[in-house]
């Protein structure tokens, strides 16, 4: 909502002022009355609307002519201009002062009338627009019924020769780099001779100016060119003010997704000032704002339909990487495979990044966050996920240590989950962290907790992980689709399954049925053995115990019900770590850390006994799994990622659709 200055009068000296069409201005009559006056009226020019109020809720309207009213406390005088005049003062209003003389005491206020008004996409409909009538533009909301502008992070990179991401420079590439920005116009119509006295100016809050660049059109339509007006280091821009009717176009970009200490609202503003007093100051006479909030990052869970899959070649994985290109095949994905020489040797592609979009009402925009883990993979995202109309985010731990806690591994969304009347039809970001902090606990590290809970639409929980040796929460848990109930099922690894099964095994007489049985360099084990291990049975009590905590957050900050939990058959052996502590490592490759693609599953071939001539555990995962519609393909990771303490979902990452559902429709 504009903004105008208080109009004051001066009895036997005419005024001079400046009103915005349309935008209801303050004439202060009773501060200017004359000591012995006690009441007034008032004529204006056919241009002129007045309001008078004494105090609600008297109210009347007197366009033109005159009548006369008391002058007591409580008095409120309103006026609007209709039209923009077609010369300096061409409309009037009179005031005339009554009180125990028997002459009226006039005062005259000449009024220029203009047109100011800044216009972007407040409505949210993709097409910049007037609010309507009514609406602050300086205030944002969230909701449906919501109103305010939103700007993206100009973070891909449209040119592919460039080094650095757009909104790292100062120039508009082309109309493809347009579109990543959200434009805002000026419009103004202006008398003769205007300029002359007065002054119009961009401006951001110099707190806010290192968070967007604002580029001003300029030249033909046909051959427009752009320069920078508004961003770090300028604050304010003055603009030219030419008489008659003009609409001045400027395009926007974000330069920060939100963070801490940075909500994310953004106000460009244009200020009116009167310079028609040389040996004083200007003067503000009329402000109009528009607010934008920074579009978040935002996390796709496993049950969004997946576009691209991501995997690493390096020297042993030959037939993990055919197994999950057939499997992106049956999905209709995309495959990228990371070649020897870009990856270094790391294979762990998920660990290196998440993929995830940031959205506009104009524009979609996927962005890959690279974690800050910068091992063999950390030139990857930066050198060849972004690209045009591929962003780019990353958040460095700075001067803190970086653990195996703030890989990406680590980093799970859920998907969309109602808990009580509280709806998150984003999902909630999950993250793995210590139980409580000591000298030897790990954490994700601050800086990464702060941007995620800054986005605000995907309310990030802790869950607990760190009895883990790598620390992830893709360790113990997945999300698939499902047709019926919540629409997925939250997948636990469970050694309390995997026990249950193996004695049902060992009763029904397969005792001694072996583990890993296929597997040449590895000791086999029969199941009645791993039934009667006392120092596993241990190790597994204790693991459960740290599952089942996770498992009663996950029930309360998700709100779900034990049937929408399917407990996955696992053991896991506890091995020293670097600070000399017990944690937690697959005893057989992870069933639960998968690949979901869609109704396609690439789950960690278990090496499980067999038992009547097939993988006990391969059967019970096809059991759990395929009344819900999925399809369940094992994939043999046992020598290229298991025993490097990673799984099918550790070497792999995919891009995936976008939510139909608007960020900015929710109410954090």
């Amino acid at each position: 909502m504009a903004q105008g200055t208080v109009i004051r009068v001066a009895p036997e000296q005419p005024t001079h002022a400046v009103c915005v069409v349309g935008t209801a201005t303050q004439l202060d009559v009773l501060g200017s009355a004359p000591e012995h006056c006690t009441a007034f009226s008032l004529s204006t020019s056919p241009g002129v609307l007045v309001d008078v109020a004494h105090g609600p809720p008297t109210k009347k309207k007197k366009p033109t002519g005159s009548s006369k009213w008391p002058l007591e406390p409580g008095l409120e005088v309103t006026l609007k201009m209709t039209a923009v005049s077609h010369s300096m003062g061409d409309q009037k209003v009179q005031v005339c002062y009554y009180g125990s003389q028997s002459t009226p005491v006039r005062a005259l206020l000449y009024l220029t009338g203009l047109e100011i008004s800044l216009h972007s996409d407040v409505s949210r409909t993709g097409k910049v627009g007037p609010p309507r009538a009514g609406r602050d533009q300086r205030t944002w909301t969230w909701g449906r019924r919501g109103q305010g502008a939103i700007l993206l992070v100009n973070c891909d990179r449209d040119d592919p020769k460039a080094f650095s991401m757009d909104c790292e420079d100062d120039q508009v590439l082309d109309s493809k780099d347009l579109k990543d920005m959200s434009q805002l116009t000026l419009s103004t119509k202006t008398p003769k001779n205007f300029s002359t006295k007065h002054q119009l100016v961009l401006h951001v809050a110099k707190a806010e100016m290192d968070k967007v660049r604002v580029f001003q059109a300029t030249g033909s339509k046909v051959a427009p060119r752009y320069k920078v007006v508004l961003g770090p280091q300028q604050p304010s821009h003055i603009l030219e003010l030419p008489a008659g009717q003009r609409d001045t176009d400027f395009y926007a970009e974000g330069l920060s997704f939100p963070d801490a200490g940075f909500l994310g609202l953004i106000s460009l503003s244009v200020s009116l000032l009167d310079t028609s007093k040389l040996e004083l100051p200007e003067a503000l006479v009329f402000q109009d704002s528009v607010t934008f909030r920074v579009a978040p990052w935002i996390m796709t869970p496993n049950t969004q339909p997946p576009q691209e899959v991501y995997v690493c070649r390096v020297l042993d994985n030959e037939d993990f990487l055919r197994a999950v290109a057939a499997l992106a095949k049956k999905a209709k994905c995309k495959l990228t495979i990371c070649p020897e020489e870009q990856n270094m040797d790391d294979q762990w592609m998920q660990d290196e990044m998440e993929i995830g979009y940031t959205q506009a009402p104009h524009k979609t925009l996927p962005v890959v966050f690279d974690s800050p883990r910068d091992r063999g993979l950390k030139e990857f995202p930066i050198k060849i996920v972004l690209g045009p109309n591929f962003g780019y985010v990353t958040r460095g731990a700075g001067e803190g240590e970086v653990t195996g806690l703030d890989s990406f591994g680590n980093l799970e969304v859920s998907p969309p989950v109602t808990v009580g009347k509280k709806e998150y039809p984003l999902g909630r970001i999950l993250i793995g962290n210590s139980s409580y902090p000591s000298d030897k606990s790990r954490d994700m590290h601050q800086a990464l907790w702060d941007f995620l809970c800054a986005q605000q639409v995907q309310a990030p929980v802790k869950l607990y992980s760190d009895w883990l040796s790598v620390g992830h929460v893709d360790e113990f848990l997945s999300f698939v689709p499902a047709l019926d109930r919540k629409g997925f099922r939250l997948l636990l690894a469970s050694p309390r399954a995997c026990y249950r099964l193996f004695q049902e095994r060992q009763q029904e007489g397969h005792g001694e049925a072996l583990l890993f049985q296929e597997l040449k360099r590895k000791n086999r084990q029969k199941i009645k053995d791993i039934l009667s291990n006392k120092k596993l049975r241990e190790h597994n009590s204790y693991v459960e115990s740290c599952i089942d905590w996770n498992r009663e957050v996950l029930k309360r900050e998700l709100g779900l019900a034990e049937a929408d939990i399917v407990d996955v058959p696992q053991l896991f052996r506890l091995v020293g770590s670097h600070g000399g502590q017990l944690k937690a490592v697959a005893f057989f490759p992870n069933m639960v850390n998968m690949l979901v693609l869609g109704k396609h599953l690439g789950i960690p071939k278990p090496y499980g006994p067999i038992v009547n001539g097939r993988c006990c555990l391969e059967e019970k995962a096809r059991a759990l799994l395929e009344p819900l519609g999925l399809h369940c393909t094992f994939i043999d990771d046992f020598y290229s990622y298991h025993i490097r303490h990673g799984e099918v979902h550790c070497g792999t990452n995919v891009r995936r659709r976008p939510f139909t559902f608007k960020w900015w429709y929710m109410e954090p």
